[in-house]
């Protein structure tokens, strides 16, 4: 007997799941028709059930906890209008009920949701074709959860958990849009726990930042060099920058909109005076519509990667020569590359040639700025924010952020200068009495 109760996500939490080959149904006390489908495997599916021309049908509305009771409701409403006109909400889907290989209906999810909806769809497509290629002309319903976990393990182990967790999210989000548009089965990544991600908080520390400095300036794609004093001296995305327009910069009142950013939305960043300068210097010689010109297919720089090395591996070697004995070492290297090239050597070959005669004599290097990447500029400008103060409702409009969970990572960098005010405060107390 189907039991019958209010739906709120509290009370649907709690249901049991079935024995092994039964499924539990649910009726809902405030919306006549939906029903929620309890599956041993752990899904809870939200249905419209009704008859439609004299003949019992389930229609699929949404998964728990993905769809919320109240937008169950709604749909289960406009389905029951749907029905009342004489349509079929069935027909439709009955179109994509038939079988079909994972690549089959992956193309379909590409075409109909990744691409015209989704920033990430290149991933999508990427990830798909390096991981999940021997997936493709499966049946859809032939892919077990246990695959799933096994393949999310193996992944988390060769290529890192961050990489692990991405392609978990993907193949959850093609299966739930499959359900969405009519495919009866389940998905089989519900209920496999993603690795626990630990947020990167790496940014460029104060004793590391006049190397960065110095290196830059002798960067030889100045380009290249102005994106990142660019992304430093802003904080915003490194696309965003990329794509940087002169018809995005408002000279009178210095400040830059991006038109679209990561969440969606337009935002409105006000420059500093070394921006502007940087801007107004670029803007003499430019004959482009982008600020950073570049010969790619889309007019602007593509990938400022190679000149990020160069620039990290001359930070990094000044860096090194702080300590006496690597300078010795270092400067022994040199010497021998000289004399073996009268023409000069490049910077990628003495800090590789470095590198390896390290580890023939056990030398261990520091990792200098080897470790930071292009979007840690983005976490350094927030950083920097923090330590001067800002509250992290500024720093997270400064960085476009929509939640407050983003700007979490900066929470305890602000909280160094309360703490600097707090010692100097006891010191003082401290100091009265001492002299007392």
């Amino acid at each position: 007997m189907t039991k019958q109760f209010n739906f709120t996500k509290a009370t649907i939490d709690v249901l049991p799941f079935p024995e092994k080959g039964k499924r539990a149904y649910y009726k809902d006390e405030k919306e006549s028709g939906l029903i929620i489908d309890v599956r041993p495997s752990g899904s809870k599916s939200f249905y419209l059930y009704k008859k439609i021309n004299g003949k019992p049908e389930r229609v699929f509305i949404g998964q728990h906890p993905d769809m919320k009771v109240p937008q169950a409701r709604k749909n289960c409403e406009i389905l029951k209008g749907e029905i009342a006109k004489g349509k079929n909400p069935q027909d439709e889907k009955r179109k994509v009920r038939q079988e079909i290989t994972f690549g089959d209906f992956f193309q379909e999810y590409m075409e109909r949701y990744s691409r015209p909806h989704k920033k990430s769809w290149k991933y999508d497509e990427r990830e798909v074709s390096k991981f999940l290629s021997h997936w493709l002309k499966r049946k859809l319903s032939s892919i077990k959860k246990h695959e799933v976990k096994k393949l999310h393990d193996e992944i988390g182990s060769k290529n890192g958990i961050y990489q692990g967790n991405r392609i978990l999210e993907r193949i959850r989000g093609i299966y739930s849009k499959a359900i969405e548009w009519g495919w009866e089965g389940e998905n089989p990544a519900t209920g496999i726990k993603k690795f626990r991600e630990k947020s990167r908080d790496r940014f460029i520390q104060p004793n590391e930042l006049p190397f960065l400095f110095n290196a830059l300036e002798i960067e030889e794609n100045e380009t290249a060099r102005d994106f990142i004093k660019m992304s430093l001296m802003t904080g915003a995305r490194k696309s965003n920058v990329l794509a940087m327009r002169w018809d995005q910069i408002n000279w009178d009142h210095k400040k830059w909109r991006i038109p679209e950013t990561k969440n969606g939305e337009p935002i409105t960043l006000p420059l500093i005076p070394q921006a502007m300068e940087l801007l107004e210097r670029r803007k003499e010689k430019s004959n482009s519509s982008w600020v950073f010109e570049g010969k790619g297919k889309k007019g602007h720089l593509a990938d400022p990667k190679k000149s990020w090395n160069r620039v990290r591996q001359r930070a990094t070697l000044a860096l090194w020569k702080l300590d006496p004995k690597l300078e010795d070492f270092i400067d022994d290297v040199k010497y021998r590359l000289k004399n073996q090239d009268n023409y000069g050597f490049t910077i990628l070959r003495l800090f590789n040639t470095i590198t390896k005669e390290a580890e023939k004599q056990r030398i261990e290097l520091p990792q200098g700025l080897l470790d930071v990447r292009l979007h840690d500029l983005r976490r350094t400008f927030g950083s920097y924010q923090a330590i001067t103060g800002a509250s992290l409702p500024v720093i997270g409009k400064t960085l476009g952020h929509k939640s407050a969970t983003a700007t979490a990572v900066y929470a305890r960098l602000h909280d160094d200068p309360v703490r600097d005010s707090m010692e100097k405060a006891a010191g003082a107390m401290f100091g009265y009495m001492e002299s007392n």
